[in-house]
């Protein structure tokens, strides 16, 4: 199984346009979710279930609170798309195509059926060189790495000094994100406090609430993750972001998904955390995600 499955969840690759006999597109279903995982499984992007299955819950939320749909070919679910109504943008969160079938121009006609005319467009490309120029055609630019980041939380563990790190229900959460940008996710919230070993937080300082955050348990493999992190838009990121990841860890190792630019950064990997992957931010306009002090989860944002 792959990192993105492993790590933080699915990630979309593509294949160029190329003209062929057109696939019909439809809105997914629950019943298609045999075949989609089957193409997920094909790109690396599911597999085995260790410690609670991630995939198909995540699937069931795109397909029933989002845009999913799939491409059929004589009856058959050949490709599965999905986007993120998340507010300040639409964001891709899949794209994949039968790998047998890549290159036959399924790839882009499913894209712009989940975009479906929104011009405020994200999205995390992987290193899949076919990815990019097909989303950069959809209007999007590359502006930065993100970063998948592994290691053992006692190396950051003193960075906690001065804040609490205390469990809050979902509806809190989604209630704080709602005030700090204005954006209400609580559908999405009701999703994440389901996940296996969910653990959703939030970080105070001297009693004012600084940031809030998710971390689960990885389908396969003992590192645990932080799933999603957003900080105050007047909180300093570095200490607040290390004491999350001491929080999603539980004395265990952690994998975190850093933006490039996120301050955070060299403070990770002056602590021993290392790289084990990376993707490309992809979007119509940068603003539309703050690197500083959001870490996003790579298919929900």
């Amino acid at each position: 199984m792959s990192r993105s499955i492993a790590a933080m969840g699915p990630r979309p690759t593509a294949e160029p346009d190329r003209l062929s006999a057109p696939a019909a597109i439809r809105p997914a279903t629950v019943d298609d979710l045999p075949a989609i995982r089957g193409i997920l499984a094909a790109h690396g992007n599911d597999g085995p279930i260790e410690n609670g299955d991630i995939v198909g819950p995540y699937l069931r939320q795109l397909i029933g609170c989002h845009v999913a749909r799939v491409s059929e070919r004589d009856g058959e679910v050949v490709a599965f798309a999905a986007a993120v109504r998340a507010g300040l943008s639409r964001h891709l969160a899949d794209l994949f195509v039968r790998p047998d079938l890549l290159g036959r121009g399924i790839g882009r006609p499913l894209l712009d059926a989940v975009f479906d005319g929104d011009d405020r467009r994200t999205t995390f490309a992987s290193d899949d060189p076919r990815a990019m120029p097909l989303y950069v055609r959809a209007g999007m630019r590359p502006y930065w790495p993100h970063l998948y980041l592994r290691g053992d939380a006692d190396a950051i563990r003193a960075s906690r000094v001065g804040l609490v790190v205390g469990s809050a229900p979902v509806v809190r959460l989604a209630d704080l994100e709602l005030r700090w940008k204005g954006i209400d996710r609580q559908v999405d919230y009701d999703h994440w406090g389901t996940v296996p070993a969910a653990d959703p937080f939030v970080v105070t300082d001297s009693g004012e609430e600084v940031a809030i955050g998710l971390a689960r348990a990885r389908q396969v493999g003992p590192a645990r993750i932080l799933d999603r992190l957003l900080v105050h838009p007047d909180a300093d990121p570095v200490p607040v972001i290390l004491a999350a990841i001491v929080r999603a860890a539980r004395d265990g190792p952690v994998i975190v998904a850093v933006p490039g630019p996120n301050p955070v950064l060299s403070t990770l990997l002056v602590a021993g955390f290392r790289i084990d992957d990376h993707d490309t931010f992809m979007a119509s306009d940068p603003g539309l995600l703050d690197p500083t002090r959001f870490l996003p989860n790579s298919g929900l944002l």
